[in-house]
């Protein structure tokens, strides 16, 4: 009985015989997704690069176009409306600053300052505009005397002691114009804040009193900042 009984157990093939169809499946897949892969993969390579040369923004209702380099605040560096934003630019290039080196305490001294050209864009929420202060608020504060003007063609009218420019001059300079409120030269060098309107902005330059031995390029120079930035002056 035990005979039959074998006999009669289903006879069973080797199990390595059942995986070579498996086997022959995830080999014939694999091939598949190598070729597919092969076909399809991107033959473009990914490069780095620094951002836009310019930043369109809306300060006041204004458009401007910034060059992306210029911002000095970082939070600033973004395009859309805004409230106001900060620049800077290497004078006399008139180019956005490099970022900083690096400097050590050994390379100090011989580390020469760049010089700079600061610019402030804001909304003037309907304030009074540049020239209306040069007209009916600055003369209010003048001391005594006509103003003194220099062989170059460049005035200057000093502000009374106590007023809200004590210790300030003015500068008017024409062809190119050039109006310029200037702090004098004391514990720290005299500074220069020269506004334009455009639009509905403001537009505040700020350089060293000094440069203003040769107004003229500075005139100049803020005359070509405000058309850089300033889309109303490149559609004119």
């Amino acid at each position: 009985m035990a005979s039959s009984a074998r006999t009669a157990a289903p006879h069973r093939k080797p199990a390595h015989g059942q995986r070579w169809p498996l086997i022959a499946s995830v080999v014939i897949a694999c091939a598949a997704i190598a070729i597919i892969y092969h076909l399809l993969r991107p033959t473009w390579h990914v490069e780095t690069v620094d951002g836009p040369g310019e930043t369109p923004l809306s300060i006041g209702g204004t458009l401007f176009n910034v060059p992306t380099a210029a911002f000095r605040i970082k939070v600033q560096k973004h395009a859309g409306p805004q409230e106001r934003v900060d620049l800077n630019f290497d004078y006399p290039s008139l180019q956005p600053p490099d970022k900083p080196k690096h400097v050590t305490t050994e390379t100090a001294d011989q580390t020469r300052l760049p010089e700079r050209i600061f610019l402030s864009i804001a909304a003037h929420n309907d304030a009074l505009s540049p020239e209306q202060r040069l007209r009916t608020i600055y003369p209010r504060y003048f001391a005594p005397g006509q103003p003194a003007t220099d062989a170059d063609g460049l005035s200057r009218q000093t502000f009374r002691a106590g007023t809200p420019y004590a210790d300030e001059d003015l500068f008017i300079g024409t062809d190119p114009d050039l109006a310029a409120r200037c702090t004098r030269d004391g514990m720290t060098p005299g500074s220069c804040l020269s506004e334009r309107r455009v639009g509905g902005a403001d537009l505040t330059f700020r350089f060293p009193r000094q440069w203003l031995t040769q107004w003229r390029e500075v005139a100049t120079a803020i005359d070509r900042l405000t058309s850089r930035v300033s889309s109303v002056h490149r559609q004119h």
